[in-house]
């Protein structure tokens, strides 16, 4: 959530940041919440002007009536019985407007890094860097989709997947199995080194969704259990997130890295078509995530070292990779700076994104209420927060399937992945 002081003391600089992104609605939220602010702060300096008036007026009744002046007392009451309503009034107004304040301010996006690169869409994020490992050709046997391979090695089943919960749920099986845990556990085993460990909650509370930003914009992609008030989680970003909310944390023990393995749910609208195939697409899946909350001079540099981490642990699997800067047309809500890390599918003809990391400034942490406390310094401030998708399993495990696929169909596992694979260093039909 931006902050409201900066929306008043340097309007022009926040309508100029915004205006970056190119979405007409978000300057029609932007002006509504300058309404609303302004409305509140007309509101207040009312309120104070009948405050004032009340007890002038409470001082003049009690020396009428101690000068047996009982009309005047009278009149004098009436006027302030009239003040008390119209402030009653002003007080329920200022509860609906400053609910309609934040709603505005939940709906406006972060604003984009200055260094985030311009543009409309996804077709104008640039490459940084890359490809790397990407061979000259590729071999006809290399062209094939992860799931006919994956169905003629009997790793990937998800008509069964189908008959149990219903479309867009994916089910591996043996080695294939396998090959998704050892993908989790080594990407956790890889950032050990530096990230504390996590097995969070898969279910969440409306207020821990609302904190990362997946609500209330994103209410319908999410899956949600009515009857408790609870929600899934889409990722472990929210929890994780979430676990210092409300909180004060001192700067010296900043930053604070934390990592988990969870299952992730998503009403996913996969387009007909292939995405829809395979494990492209899934309303659950498992990914690791990594997490920093930082002061904000801490936070540029974490942003460098958790894309670095992303990155070796695709370099080590020998995926063709490249890494993408988000530009701000294509930025997600609470983004003040991202890159994606995509690997290339020959059997898909297709980049695909597995890994996202996020500088998100003080905008999470605005709303979960994350601040800092400075040693010597009076008052508190917003910390930052930061996350990257360490790796995210269905695609990774597709582009092993295709990248890694044999001239006699059988799959070659990545070299740091076999001591993950219970001795297995291939995949064969079973």
């Amino acid at each position: 959530m931006i902050d409201v002081r900066l929306l008043r003391s340097d309007p022009s600089a926040v309508r100029a940041a915004l205006a970056r992104r190119g979405k007409p609605d978000v300057m029609e939220l932007l002006d509504a919440a300058e309404r609303h602010d302004t409305r509140l702060r007309e509101i207040t300096a009312e309120r104070d002007t009948i405050r004032a008036r009340v007890n002038e007026l409470s001082k003049q009744v009690g020396a009428h009536r101690r000068d047996g002046r009982t009309a005047e007392a009278e009149a004098l009451q009436a006027e302030s019985r009239a003040l008390g309503e119209t402030e009653s009034a002003l007080s329920a107004e200022t509860d609906s407007v400053q609910a309609e304040l934040r709603e505005c301010l939940l709906r406006i996006p972060n604003l984009p890094h200055s260094d985030t690169p311009a543009g409309a869409s996804d077709a104008e994020n640039p490459v940084v860097k890359g490809p790397v490992n990407m061979p000259p050709s590729f071999a006809a046997h290399q062209r094939v989709p992860h799931w006919e391979t994956a169905a003629e090695l009997g790793i990937l089943d998800n008509e069964r997947a189908t008959k149990i919960s219903g479309a867009m749920f994916t089910m591996q099986r043996g080695l294939g199995a396998t090959l998704a845990r050892a993908l989790c556990q080594y990407a956790l085993d890889s950032n050990a080194d530096a990230f504390e460990e996590i097995r969070p909650p898969s279910l969440v509370t409306t207020a821990t969704l609302t904190a990362t930003g997946q609500l209330p914009k994103f209410a319908d992609d999410a899956y949600a259990i009515e009857r408790d008030d609870l929600w899934a989680i889409p990722t472990a970003e929210v929890p994780l997130t979430s676990m210092y909310a409300g909180e004060v944390i001192d700067a010296e023990l900043l930053p604070m890295r934390f990592m988990a393995h969870t299952s992730c749910y998503r009403r996913e609208a996969g387009s007909a078509g292939r995405d829809t195939r395979g494990m492209l697409r899934a309303h659950e899946f498992d990914k690791v995530e990594i997490l920093a909350l930082a002061t904000p001079e801490q936070a540029p540099g974490l942003l460098t070292e958790l894309r670095d981490r992303a990155e070796k642990l695709i370099a080590g699997l020998g995926l063709p990779y490249r890494i993408i800067e988000i530009c701000t047309g294509d930025m997600g809500q609470s983004h003040h700076r991202s890159f994606d890390l995509e690997v290339y599918a020959p059997g898909c003809d297709a980049w695909l994104e597995v890994s996202s990391v996020s500088w998100f400034s003080d905008y999470q942490a605005r709303r979960a209420d994350i601040r800092l406390k400075r040693a010597g310094q009076k008052g508190t401030e917003i910390a930052h927060t930061l996350n990257g998708s360490a790796l995210a399993v269905p695609r990774v495990w597709a582009a092993i399937c295709e990248n890694f696929r044999q001239a006699d169909g059988s799959v070659s596992i990545p070299e740091v992945l076999r001591p993950y694979m219970r001795g297995a260093a291939e995949i064969r039909p079973r």
